[in-house]
């Protein structure tokens, strides 16, 4: 299987001007989130702010003050909102690192997004992050009018790590009864602690994303291995009916498209509309690589016009 030529012109362009991804299991912490840090800011190169971006603190859980970030779409009076989380292993990433995309996003639906900085691993385990999520997801059907945006259109969504906070925000959302959500967008989730799938054992060997980094993961986000079969750990075990419809995108390059498809399966199971997305060439981690490839630029097109037709 070939990876897409954007995406390895991205790999070359970086390498250029000495950054690469770091593995979490071999590196320093430190240096993969910097590491992390200085690869956002290429990929956020030629992006434009909206003319209404700010930074909140929104109250979480236990007194915790969680940053965000909302990006308002220019010129829209109270346009709908989407709750989004970020990827990065529930360990790298901050809120400066996906402008580019997600002003793109803004841009192209119409949508708000009030991006989610939640607390990170291992300084912070579970259910840290998750607690973060559900708090700002709350905070955005309570406050629509403070934020400037029509909390009765309100999505969740977010890519890799953050596709898990999403949908497991929406789970919980749905068990307390108190779910005021529309639309949830998934963009290559980890949905559940199952390392064993055969996407994993096809793909699980790459740079992008392994079986070992995976591993690292757990074992960092979660205090003990029992957790793992937590349902808010791994939102793909739990019951899917009552869920708003969601838009769900991965490359067939991911080990983690098996999660994917089975969330597709039990979502259409369950009676709830699903769409899933598969693009040819795409690697894990690619939702941020718009510049590069054109295939990442259609997908997040496609995220958009899905995000605007539930939401609009």
């Amino acid at each position: 299987m070939k990876l897409d030529s954007g995406l390895a012109a991205q790999a070359e362009a970086l390498k250029a001007r000495g950054l690469r991804p770091l593995n979490l299991t071999s590196a320093p912490l430190a240096d993969c989130r910097a590491m992390t840090a200085r690869i956002g800011v290429v990929l956020n190169e030629g992006s434009v702010p909206l003319q209404r971006e700010r930074d909140l603190a929104i109250p979480g859980a236990q007194g915790h003050q969680v940053p965000c970030r909302l990006y308002l779409p220019d010129g829209a009076a109270r346009p709908p909102l989407m709750v989004y989380a970020h990827g990065g292993s529930f360990a790298l990433g901050a809120l400066a690192s996906w402008d580019g995309m997600l002003r793109e996003l803004v841009r192209a639906s119409g949508v708000a997004v009030l991006s989610v900085g939640y607390r990170l691993v291992p300084e912070h385990r579970f259910p840290a992050a998750f607690d973060d999520m559900l708090s700002v997801v709350r905070h955005a059907a309570r406050e629509g009018e403070a934020l400037g945006v029509d909390s009765s259109r309100l999505a969740v969504g977010g890519d890799s790590a953050g596709g898990n906070l999403a949908l497991s925000a929406a789970q919980a959302l749905r068990d307390a009864g108190a779910s005021s959500l529309s639309f949830m967008l998934l963009i290559y989730g980890v949905y559940s602690t199952d390392n064993t799938t055969p996407s994993w054992a096809e793909l699980g060997t790459g740079a992008g994303l392994s079986a070992a980094q995976m591993e690292w993961i757990w074992a960092n986000y979660l205090e003990t291995p029992s957790l793992r079969a937590d349902v808010r750990v791994a939102p793909l075990t739990a019951s899917m009916g009552g869920l708003p419809p969601a838009h769900l995108i991965v490359g067939n390059l991911d080990p983690l498209i098996d999660d994917s498809r089975a969330l597709a399966q039990k979502l259409t199971a369950a009676n709830i509309p699903q769409t899933l997305k598969v693009y040819e060439g795409l690697p894990h981690g690619f939702i941020r690589s718009g510049p590069y490839s054109e295939t990442v630029r259609r997908a997040l097109a496609e995220c958009a016009a899905a995000l605007a037709a539930a939401l609009q």
